[in-house]
């Protein structure tokens, strides 16, 4: 295996993180901006209040999009796994 399959992999790997990982990190950056607006307009400052929340948000966009994410990591194992003996030379 050669230097180019391997950062070819590794580009891969990242981008397959990068691909699961956004719509979580975008809804919690939306819910937390939406809660700090909210805390400013109203002039409460508790820190606490926007974990609930995020949580609850996180928790509907993994509940919606758990079989995408889940044949997304399918497709992706199984293309490096039909790839080994290829790669083992």
């Amino acid at each position: 295996m050669d230097q180019a399959t391997v950062l070819q992999l590794g580009r891969e790997a990242a981008l397959m993180m990068l691909t699961l990982a956004t719509p979580l990190l975008g809804v919690s950056l939306v819910v937390g901006l939406g809660i700090s607006l909210f805390q400013a307009v109203t002039q409460i400052n508790e820190m606490t209040l926007s974990y609930v929340p995020k949580l609850l948000a996180i928790g509907v966009v993994l509940a919606l999009l758990a079989p995408w994410m889940l044949n997304q990591m399918i497709r992706y194992m199984s293309g490096i796994l039909n790839a080994l003996p290829a790669l083992a030379r």
